[in-house]
């Protein structure tokens, strides 16, 4: 790999002439590809049991495993399309990972799209508690949310807002706030060389002033004692280790805890930064050429403190608009089919779209956001139309007409691509059946699902299904 010559000196001042050949030589050898199970739709155990093409554990993320990206597409696969795994580089799975989330906890993700550390964090949760996704931009807020969505989240608010915006409405709020801020990329120069293209060696300084003024705002919203995990995909002390000694003289009550371990990492360099503290060992270091893997650097702090609840700075009367009468129809005529409670009490409405929210959504009065809860669906002249949201948002169980296809079954492939699904007495004529063998689905709205897993909505009228699944996710 062509590096810039002041990228190779300064790497050569950090890890030495020996070592730096170790990871000059990492950096030709082919880039590994990740993926991340979805464990609040399906077990590790599960998974491997009916993964569709080999898969190896990754050993220090608990539901990662490696996978052949120059053999397999797996994001071409019907799984992918239920949300059972996120495609994500190894070594950028550690964030989530080592960020201890509980059921309950509030989280903050600040930097969040395109959402692979949402989910994970999301799904730590076990659908209790809240997640704010945010990203200052709303154009990477829309990869965001559909990642969201999805996996299948209810308990979300999806922001784009500044950070010092966020503060005003969130002090002391989070339990747990994970900050991956912007970076220089050195960490990823093997799976993606633009950007060492794009590198010069003014980058970590720039990045640096970004992550000082990210973190300054977003220190005052972690909670007595939260934690945070500052992260970056860099090797440039100044934005690593130095960050890490911004934030100790920004907040005293914060403080460097240890980070589960793996025999391949490396501790943070004390003497790689002025005034280095011996706490920045806590830190952790990934290099290429010591675990499969990219490069990334980690710090996790606790403040100190107990947990409180959160007060608002911003009370405001609630924006909840109430169904009206011809929507609350509508609405319960289609939750019939369902075994899920939606309680019309959290239910509000917005030009006829409907939207629910889990306990513990504040109010956004004057934030942008993207979506607070789930999309139901959207209310149109005498129906009720429901969303692809909803029905990732939904197990099988939870939806009375369903139509479960195993992923072999070439219909499956013909419903991501947006085609017209037809009943079994229409298959023997030369069309598509949509039968499995069992009972074909009745009239009106059906559940599509692979392998008992949902993927969208189709609308069934005697021997025609009209296909549903969402336009902009449409296998191509």
């Amino acid at each position: 790999m062509n590096l810039p010559e002041e990228y190779i000196c300064r790497m050569r001042n950090l890890l030495g002439d020996e070592e730096l050949e170790q990871y000059l030589a990492a950096l030709d050898e082919p880039r590994l590809y990740g993926l991340r199970v979805n464990t609040s739709k399906i077990t590790t155990e599960e998974f491997e049991k009916i993964a569709p093409f080999p898969i190896r554990k990754i050993p220090y993320i608990e539901n990662g495993y490696f996978y052949d990206g120059e053999k397999y597409q797996p994001a071409k696969h019907p799984y992918y399309f239920a949300g059972l795994y996120y495609l994500q580089d190894p070594s950028a799975m550690t964030p989530a990972s080592r960020l201890p989330v509980s059921p309950g906890d509030r989280v903050l993700d600040l930097c969040a799209a395109p959402g692979g550390k949402s989910t994970e964090l999301a799904a730590g949760l076990r659908g209790e508690g809240l997640l704010v996704a945010n990203d200052i931009s709303a154009k990477r807020a829309k990869a965001l949310q559909k990642n969201i969505e999805l996996f299948g989240f209810a308990n979300t608010l999806i922001t784009t807002e500044y950070p010092e915006k966020l503060a005003v409405y969130f002090p002391s709020f989070f339990d747990k706030i994970l900050i991956d801020a912007p970076w220089s990329g050195e960490g990823m120069f093997r799976k993606d060389p633009d950007m060492v293209k794009a590198w010069d060696e003014a980058s970590p300084s720039r990045y640096a002033a970004m992550q000082e003024d990210i973190v300054r705002h977003a220190l005052p919203m972690l909670a007595p004692g939260g934690y945070l995990l500052y992260s970056t995909c860099t090797f440039s002390p100044l934005e690593d280790e130095g960050t890490v000694m911004k934030i100790l003289k920004m907040d005293p009550e914060l403080h460097p805890v240890d980070i589960d371990g793996y025999e391949g990492f490396s501790p943070g360099r004390p003497d790689a930064v002025p005034e280095g503290v011996d706490c920045l060992k806590k830190c952790v270091r990934i290099f290429p050429h010591k675990m499969e893997g990219e490069g990334h650097f980690l710090a996790l702090f606790r403040k100190d403190g107990t947990k409180e609840d959160p007060v608002f700075v911003r009370k405001k009367k609630s924006d909840r608009k109430s169904l009206s009468k011809e929507e609350r129809f509508l609405w319960e005529e289609f939750a019939e089919g369902l075994n899920r409670e939606f309680g019309t009490d959290r239910i509000e409405t917005h030009d006829g779209k409907l939207f629910y929210e889990e306990d513990g959504l504040p109010s956004v009065n004057g934030l942008r956001f993207l979506r607070k809860g789930v999309f139901l669906g959207e209310c149109k002249k005498n129906r009720f139309e429901p969303s692809q949201a909803l029905a990732m948002t939904l197990r099988m169980e939870e939806y009375e007409n369903t139509l479960n296809l195993p992923a072999d079954d070439e219909r499956v492939i013909r419903y991501l691509k947006g085609e017209t699904l037809l009943s079994e007495n229409r298959a023997s004529n030369g069309g598509q059946s949509a039968g499995t063998g069992d009972e074909p689905p009745g009239d009106g709205w059906v559940l599509v699902c692979v392998d008992g897993f949902p993927l969208g909505w189709g609308k069934k009228t005697q021997n025609t299904i009209k296909n549903k699944y969402h336009s902009s996710w449409r296998l191509m």
